[in-house]
């Protein structure tokens, strides 16, 4: 069985002091789902708040929670560290994004199907290697002359929809928790968050061919 979730890169929170956060290792990859607590919900928001802050070119002190989610909101886009983590039970394989990979663009996985293979980070390098009606993902595949190292996953071709189905409905659990958390953190903006989390994050924009059971 494969098990595909969307993930974040964790943040470094050890002098973070605007709301709440869980206690995590940096630079990790947390599942975003409806399933996270309020702490794991806070360091997923200190995360994009910190992350996105750095194309900001306002340099004053950030000092309360609603100050950080506004320029939070007025980046030109938000941009997410992370992506798509998949895990296949019957192998024990794991591939993991690569450095740079953004979840913002996880629907790139729909044009596997038509023999694209989407870049997913670097150091790894994961990659795509179609077979007719199979694709395998190897969890670090630079060079493309060459078999990469590692065992790849095997996913068929027609489970791509189910397993983005599933994607995106732990997205809309992690959409709907933030909405909750902005509500208690900075409640003239939790409406503003959630609007520009779910655009941004191509959250909530139906998707084609949403039948099976695939993934937890």
């Amino acid at each position: 069985m494969l098990i595909v979730n969307v993930v974040l890169e964790t943040p470094d929170t050890a002098d973070f002091s605007l709301w709440p956060v869980a206690d995590l290792p940096s630079y990790q990859f947390m599942a975003l789902s409806g399933g996270m607590s309020p702490l794991e919900v806070g360091s997923a928001l200190a995360m994009l708040a910190d992350y996105n802050s750095r194309t900001s070119e306002d340099d004053r002190p950030v000092t309360d929670a609603s100050e950080a989610i506004r320029r939070l909101l007025e980046t030109d886009k938000v941009i997410a560290p992370g992506g798509l983590r998949v895990h296949d039970t019957r192998t024990n394989a794991t591939v993991q994004p690569g450095c740079c990979c953004g979840l913002e663009d996880w629907r790139e996985w729909l044009d596997v199907a038509d023999g694209e293979s989407p870049w997913l980070g670097h150091d790894p390098s994961p990659r795509f290697e179609h077979a007719d009606e199979i694709v395998h993902l190897w969890p670090d595949g630079r060079d493309a002359q060459e078999t990469p190292p590692g065992q790849p996953i095997e996913i068929l071709l027609g489970d791509l929809p189910g397993v983005l189905h599933t994607v995106q409905e732990g997205l809309k659990g992690f959409l709907s928790l933030t909405s909750r958390w902005a509500t208690r953190q900075a409640p003239t903006l939790a409406a503003d968050l959630a609007a520009r989390l779910d655009e941004d994050l191509a959250i909530s924009a139906p998707l084609p061919g949403t039948s099976g059971e695939h993934i937890s």
